[in-house]
């Protein structure tokens, strides 16, 4: 079938609840969990607006057995009726348009100068993001009722009176699953998300009710008279080696010279522990899950202000170096809670600001505080210096003893001469060291005249490994491939195998003699066989090299494409295409398929595979392994009618693979 052209008509736009529903990921960073997850933070967001502004103490949120949620405040109720000056109701700027609300002159004294919603996207995208959602607004003395199905407003607004004095917002919604693809919120989420913000606005109640039962309810009160300081003191009650200090100050700045000041409220609950450490950084009452600014500055200040007062009191032996970041965290309790009227948010989930001038204000903060808190209470500063000390030189000792072991392992164990065939590489540092794992004498030969002998070790597989997934550990220590290649590694394995894994030690990450284990094989069927069985092997018998990222998957190029005297490489029908196109069509092109990895010239293996300034990894992360070996038992294993199944659904993605003519 022709390819549809790509022509004036190609371009269209996404229209109304659309612009959410088909892309949930651009507005919440994701359409699993944690997306519909931050939709609730979202509606949250705006109830504890009104409550810093002093509108409403008290923030009632209800999970029902339904996967709905409903978040109730008391404050002033979101305007819902006719707007003059955008001719249109205000209801369906807040609930049906993206980038409207009531929140863009916050640095120029509007309702809300220091928000934690500032977009206007967090009601209208929810909302288009649920399967139906309620509003009920008290204000002006009347009750307002409005009722949406997936994004689309039934029965407009409905209003009557009631008591003037009864004012606030109270919305429920069902988040949608033709959306999300998860929408079953954990209650860890709701008691975590809500104690964070019971911590951050002082005074607050937050009250969380959950239906455990049909209309029967277990409440949850989270509240924090003193806030950040409360939190701080709670959590150090048994271990501080300092008071509990509690510090803040206002700033004013911007982050370049052309662009308009703004305020700046900094505060820090900050105490030293030898049992406990802990920061977090809120901004606008959002966690910073991410950090970015606060905590750059955090690093810098603290650092800056314990090494100078470890210098100036003569607490460094001789030649001694200088105490880290990790060294004062080790024993650190921070927590801070800043404001300000102008932040540039990572992206809309606020897990990160960026601002440069908040980044040098609290800087500034931090290292003043220390400096002055230090000269006034001697004893806890000393006590401060000693313990961050203790830590640093337990940290280099425990590196270097660390690295003791890893040498003493590489030189007392030589197994260049007992392992068949494995190349080995003349450096012996762990950090360096690469280990390709090729399939069969031919590549270990391609392999072996192209690599860097200085850094680069090589371990050729014969033949199609035992498929690991479905045999037992005994067969599997019987494997002299895999046992061989298990002793390659250095680390031991993590499953035990009774007397037939006697020679292979416990699993050790510290005894890994590399630091990258690539598989290298030919990019065809046969090639894509061998590396899952080599992949499935790594998982079964050593995952954690996987969770730590050790393992990565050499790409091979599937043509090599030649005009005149210039080749390239392509690894993929696409990348072909492009680069024909740019030399242009009508030109002398040759194109072939590129040959096993035993056929290539040095030259060429080089500078497509082993030369880390050229080569394409792609490290393998621990859900690829799992779905790989998913996949592979799938096809591999004992359920034919699955494998038949699927070789149905998806055999014809796979025709241009098996074309062999």
């Amino acid at each position: 079938m022709k390819k549809q052209d790509y022509g004036n008509e190609s371009i269209s736009m996404l229209k109304g609840a659309e612009r959410v529903r088909t892309r949930p990921a651009v507005i919440f960073g994701s359409d699993g969990l944690e997306g519909c997850e931050h939709a609730v933070f979202e509606i949250l967001s705006n109830a504890i607006d009104e409550a810093r502004e002093g509108h409403g103490r008290e923030i009632i949120v209800t999970r029902f057995l339904d996967k709905s949620i409903q978040v109730e405040d008391f404050g002033r109720g979101c305007p819902v009726d006719w707007n003059e000056g955008e001719q249109r109701y205000n209801w369906e700027l807040v609930f049906c348009e993206l980038y409207a609300g009531g929140k863009y002159n916050n640095d120029a004294g509007g309702d809300y100068e220091y928000s934690l919603g500032l977009n206007g996207l967090g009601a209208c995208a929810t909302q288009y993001a649920s399967r139906f959602f309620d509003a009920v607004i008290r204000r002006d003395g009347k009750k307002y009722t409005l009722h949406f199905e997936k994004g689309e407003n039934v029965g407009g607004l409905q209003a009557e009176k009631q008591d003037r004095k009864q004012t606030g917002s109270c919305f429920r919604w069902l988040p949608d699953l033709d959306v999300f693809t998860d929408i079953d919120i954990p209650l860890s989420y709701f008691t975590d998300t809500i104690k964070r913000q019971a911590v951050v606005n002082a005074g607050v109640k937050f009250v969380l009710r959950d239906e455990t039962s049909l209309k029967k309810f277990e409440e949850h009160v989270f509240c924090y008279e003193k806030g950040i300081l409360d939190y701080v003191t709670e959590l150090t009650e048994e271990s501080a080696l300092t008071m509990p200090q509690f510090w803040e100050a206002d700033r004013k700045g911007r982050d370049r010279e052309d662009k308009p000041e703004y305020k700046l409220k900094i505060s820090a609950a900050v105490c030293f522990s030898n049992k406990f450490q802990l920061t977090e950084y809120y901004h606008n009452s959002s966690w910073l899950e991410h950090g970015g600014a606060p905590e750059k500055a955090a690093r810098a200040g603290f650092v800056s202000a314990i090494n100078s007062y470890l210098k100036e009191n003569g607490k460094y032996n001789k030649n001694e170096s200088a105490v880290t970041w990790q060294d004062v965290t080790d024993c650190l309790v921070l927590v801070t809670n800043c404001f300000s009227t102008q932040t540039s948010y990572a992206n809309q989930t606020k897990k990160a600001i960026t601002n440069k001038f908040v980044q040098e204000a609290m800087t500034e903060f931090f290292k003043s505080r220390l400096q002055v808190y230090f000269i006034e209470n001697k004893a806890e500063a000393d006590r401060v210096a000693e313990q961050v000390l203790i830590n640093k030189r337990s940290r280099e000792t425990a590196e270097k003893t660390r690295q003791n072991v890893r040498n003493n392992l590489i030189k007392k164990v030589d197994i260049s001469n007992r392992v068949q065939k494995f190349v080995d590489c003349r450096s012996k540092d762990p950090d360096r060291r690469e280990l390709y794992i090729v399939e069969g004498d031919s590549a270990l030969g391609s392999v072996k005249l192209s690599r860097d002998a200085e850094f680069q070790g090589i371990m050729p597989v014969r033949g199609k490994i035992l498929n690991c997934l479905k045999a037992d550990y005994v067969r599997i220590f019987k494997s002299e491939i895999i046992t061989d290649l298990i002793k390659v590694l250095g680390c031991g394995v993590e499953i035990t195998g009774g007397k037939k894994a006697a020679d292979l030690s416990t699993f050790d990450l510290n005894a890994l003699r590399w630091n990258k284990i690539i598989i290298c094989t030919d990019a065809d069927v046969d090639g894509f066989q061998i590396r899952t069985l080599i992949l499935t092997m790594l998982y079964r018998l050593v995952p954690t090299l996987i969770q730590e990222g050790y393992v990565y998957i050499a790409e091979s190029p599937l043509f090599e494409i030649n005009y005149k005297d210039k080749t390239w490489f392509a690894y993929s029908n696409r990348e072909k295409d492009e680069i024909v196109s740019e030399i242009g069509e009508g030109k002398k092109i040759t194109i072939q398929r590129s040959k096993g990895l035993g056929e290539n010239d040095p030259e060429m293996m080089w500078m497509t595979t082993m030369n880390p300034a050229t080569r394409r990894l792609i490290k393998v992360i621990p859900q690829d392994a799992e779905e790989t070996a998913r996949m592979f038992d799938l096809l591999e294993g004992d359920n034919l009618q699955g494998r038949k199944d699927h070789i149905a659904e998806n055999g014809y993605r796979f025709l241009e693979l098996a074309d062999i003519s």
